[in-house]
C-alpha cells in the first residue's frame, strides 16, 4: 500500500468511527424548510431576529404577514423593519390577509402600542413588500414543495394558512408541520379568563388548521409563562451591546410591563420567540400529544383552547401541547443569536 492511498485509507477509517461515535459530527446540519407567518408585535420582532439570526439552522422562504396585534399595514411594516434591523433584506414578506375569517377585527395596541412597537423608533423600512399576497405564495409554495418539506411557524392568528387550506385543501401536503404560539389550557388566557389572544382573534382559522390533518405543535401560554425575563436575563442580553441588543433590550423594557402588572408575575414572557427556540433547540421543551378543540362559539368561551391532557374522551389527538421549557436555556440561545448580529 502506498503512502497517498494509506493515508486515505486511515482517513475514511477514522471518519467511519467518528460517524458510528456521532453520525451527526460528520453530516451537515439539515436545514428546516421555513416560512414564518405574523403579525409584529414587540414578542413577533423579537423572534423574527431570533429566526433571521440563526441561516444555518433556518432557511427561511419568505416572512408572511396577518393583522392581528396592529393592523395589516402595521404588521407588514414591523416585519420588514425586523428583516432590515437583521441585515436579511433577502427574505421577501408578503402581506396577507387584513381581517379574521369571520369575527370582528381586534388588535392588541394596549398591550404592543399603536404602532405595534413601543420602546423603538419605528420608520418606513427601505425595502418593500414582496409582488403578490401572502396566501398566494403559502398555495404555491406547498404545492411545488416536496411531500412533506415545509414547517410554517404561526406568531399570530392562523388566517393566512386557513384561507391557503380553504382554497386548496391539497396543499397540507406539502407541510412538515405547523408550529404555532397560541392557546391557553392550564394557566386561563390573556385576552379573557379561558382565550389566549391569537386564537381569540380568528378561532374559525385555529379550526380549519386543526382540522386540516398537518402535523401542529402548540406553544401555549402553559409554556410561555413559565419562560419569563429577569433582571440577570435582560442584562445578559444588553452587555452584547450591539444594536440587535439594544433594539430587544429597549423593546422587552416597555413590552413586558403589562403582563407583569395583570398577572403579578416577577418578569415578562416573550410569546412569539418561544416558537424559534423550540425550531432550534426541541429538547428546551417537553409536552404531550393531545386532542385540542377550539370554540368559536360567542359566549364567554369563545377562543377557548380546550385540551384533553387526560384523555378522558378519548379523541384523536392532533397536537404536540408543550407545557414546559428550559427558562434560562432559551435566553441563553437567544443571547448568543443575537450576538451574530450588528
Amino acid at each position: 500500500m502506498c503512502r497517498y492511498t494509506r493515508k486515505l485509507y486511515l482517513l475514511r477509517r477514522s471518519l467511519l468511527l467518528l460517524s458510528l461515535i456521532n453520525p451527526s459530527s460528520v453530516q451537515a446540519v439539515e436545514k428546516i424548510d421555513l416560512i414564518i407567518d405574523t403579525d409584529p408585535g414587540a414578542d413577533d420582532v423579537i423572534a423574527l431576529l431570533f429566526a433571521l439570526a440563526s441561516p444555518d439552522e433556518l432557511n427561511i422562504h419568505a416572512l408572511t404577514t396577518v393583522a392581528g396585534n396592529v393592523r395589516l399595514d402595521k404588521t407588514s411594516r414591523n416585519a420588514r423593519l425586523a428583516r432590515e434591523w437583521a441585515g436579511r433584506e433577502d427574505v421577501p414578506v408578503y402581506a396577507g390577509a387584513p381581517t379574521p375569517l369571520q369575527r370582528t377585527p381586534i388588535h392588541a395596541e394596549d398591550i404592543h402600542g399603536k404602532e405595534g412597537l413601543s420602546g423603538v423608533l419605528v420608520y418606513e423600512p427601505k425595502k418593500g413588500l414582496a409582488k403578490g399576497g401572502a396566501v398566494d405564495f403559502l398555495i404555491d409554495t406547498l404545492k411545488a414543495a416536496r411531500p412533506h418539506s415545509i414547517t410554517i411557524a404561526m406568531l399570530g392568528p392562523q388566517t393566512n394558512l386557513a384561507l391557503a387550506l380553504i382554497q386548496d385543501p391539497e396543499i397540507v401536503q406539502g407541510i412538515k408541520d405547523v408550529v404555532i404560539m397560541g392557546g391557553a389550557h392550564f394557566n386561563g388566557g390573556n385576552i379573557t379568563p379561558v382565550a389566549e389572544f391569537n386564537l381569540f382573534a380568528d378561532p374559525h382559522a385555529a379550526e380549519v388548521v386543526l382540522k386540516s390533518g398537518a402535523r401542529l405543535t402548540y406553544l401555549p401560554l402553559d409554556v410561555t409563562h413559565k419562560i419569563l425575563t429577569s433582571d440577570a436575563r435582560l442584562q445578559q442580553i444588553a452587555a452584547l451591546d450591539n444594536n440587535a441588543s439594544k433594539l430587544v433590550g429597549d423593546i422587552l423594557s416597555e413590552y413586558i410591563k403589562g403582563d407583569m402588572e395583570y398577572f403579578g408575575i416577577p418578569g415578562g414572557p416573550v410569546h412569539d420567540a418561544t416558537v424559534i427556540a423550540y425550531l432550534l433547540k426541541p429538547e428546551l421543551f417537553s409536552g404531550r400529544h393531545v386532542n385540542v378543540v377550539v370554540d368559536s362559539r360567542e359566549g364567554p368561551t369563545f377562543g377557548q383552547t380546550i385540551v384533553d391532557w387526560h384523555n378522558g374522551l378519548g379523541a384523536p389527538k392532533n397536537a404536540f401541547w408543550v407545557d414546559r421549557g428550559d427558562a434560562q436555556g432559551f435566553f441563553d440561545l437567544l443571547t448568543e443569536r443575537l450576538a451574530r448580529l450588528t
